[in-house]
C-alpha cells in the first residue's frame, strides 16, 4: 500500500504551487477549488512558454482562489485577480507553444500582462488553457489510453516518494550537500510507506474507482537549483543524482510521469492509501 502524504495543485505553470488536502483527479490531471493543475501558463512575446528555468523569480508568485477568481500576489507587488468564469462567447485567440505543440489560448488581459511583466522584468502574458482544445501525452508512452493535459510539459500528473527524496538527501549530505526539499522537484502527489523509487516498479495504484498509471521517469532540468522560497538558484542536484539515476534514453530522471487509466472524477485526500500493482 502507498499513502498519500501530500497533494499539490499548480494553477499556473511554473509558479508556486498550493498544497492541498483533498483534490479531484481529473484526466488531465489534479484540481480543486474549481481550477485545473498548469490551467495558466506565463508565455513571452511570441508566444512561448515561460518558466523558472529561465525566470527563477516565478517562485516568488503566489496563487490562490479566492471568491470566483485566481489571484496572484508576490513580493513588492499589489495582487492582481483573474475571473475564473470565462465570459460567454470569448474565443480562444492566443498562439501558444508548450516545448513542440502549438494551440490557441485565452488571453487574460493587459492588467495581468502588466504585472507579470513589471515582477519579471520582461514583456509577458498570461494564458489560460481552452478545454475543448485536446492536448495528448505521447501515444508511445500510454498506449490505448488517451492522457490529455492541459500545459504541463507532457503528462498530467507528477508522483514522487519520500523515501526517494531522503535516499537523495542522504546522498547530498554524504557529498557535504545541504538537504533539499521536496518543492524542488514540483509533484502533485507525494507518497509515503514505500521504499527508495519504488514509484519506478508501480504497474498501477487504484483507489476506489481511481487508476494511476505510471508511464516515463521524469527527466529532471536544472529547476531542482532554484530555492522555491527565494527564487534564487543554488546548487544543483543533478551531478549527484546523475550517479545513480541516469537514464540512457532519458538523461537523469526522478518521479514519475502518471497517467489516469479510470475513474477520472474520483477524489484523493491526504492519508488515504493506494492498492498497488507491481512489475517485478
Amino acid at each position: 500500500m502507498a499513502r498519500i502524504v501530500s497533494l499539490h495543485l499548480y494553477p499556473v505553470k511554473s509558479c508556486r504551487g498550493i498544497d492541498l488536502d483533498d483534490a479531484t483527479v481529473g484526466a488531465a490531471g489534479l484540481e480543486a477549488q474549481g481550477v485545473g493543475d498548469r490551467e495558466w501558463m506565463v508565455v513571452d512575446a511570441g508566444g512561448s512558454f515561460v518558466t523558472q528555468r529561465e525566470a527563477p523569480r516565478m517562485a516568488l508568485i503566489v496563487p490562490a482562489v479566492e471568491d470566483g477568481a485566481l489571484v496572484l500576489r508576490a513580493p513588492g507587488m499589489a495582487a492582481v485577480r483573474i475571473p475564473l468564469e470565462l465570459p460567454f462567447g470569448r474565443q480562444p485567440g492566443l498562439g501558444v507553444r508548450v516545448w513542440n505543440h502549438a494551440c490557441r489560448a485565452f488571453d487574460e488581459g493587459d492588467a495581468v500582462a502588466e504585472w507579470l511583466s513589471g515582477f519579471l522584468g520582461r514583456r509577458l502574458r498570461l494564458a489560460r488553457f481552452d478545454p475543448a482544445h485536446r492536448r495528448l501525452s505521447n501515444r508511445e508512452r500510454t498506449g490505448n489510453v488517451e492522457a490529455p493535459n492541459r500545459f504541463s510539459d507532457g503528462y498530467p500528473i507528477l508522483m514522487i516518494s519520500e523515501a526517494s527524496l531522503a535516499d537523495l538527501n542522504d546522498r547530498l549530505q554524504e557529498a557535504g550537500r545541504e538537504p533539499l526539499p521536496m518543492n524542488r522537484f514540483r509533484p502533485n502527489i507525494v507518497i509515503g510507506d514505500v521504499g527508495p523509487f519504488d514509484e519506478d516498479r508501480f504497474v498501477a495504484l487504484r483507489l476506489g474507482d481511481a487508476a494511476l498509471t505510471p508511464v516515463k521517469p521524469c527527466p529532471r532540468c536544472p529547476m531542482p537549483s532554484i530555492d522555491q522560497a527565494t527564487g534564487t538558484r543554488g546548487p544543483d542536484p543533478l551531478d549527484v543524482l546523475a550517479r545513480y539515476r541516469d537514464d540512457a534514453q532519458l538523461g537523469v530522471v526522478f518521479g514519475q510521469n502518471v497517467i489516469v487509466t479510470a475513474g477520472a472524477g474520483a477524489r484523493l485526500a491526504r492519508g488515504q492509501a493506494f492498492e498497488t500493482e507491481w512489475n517485478f
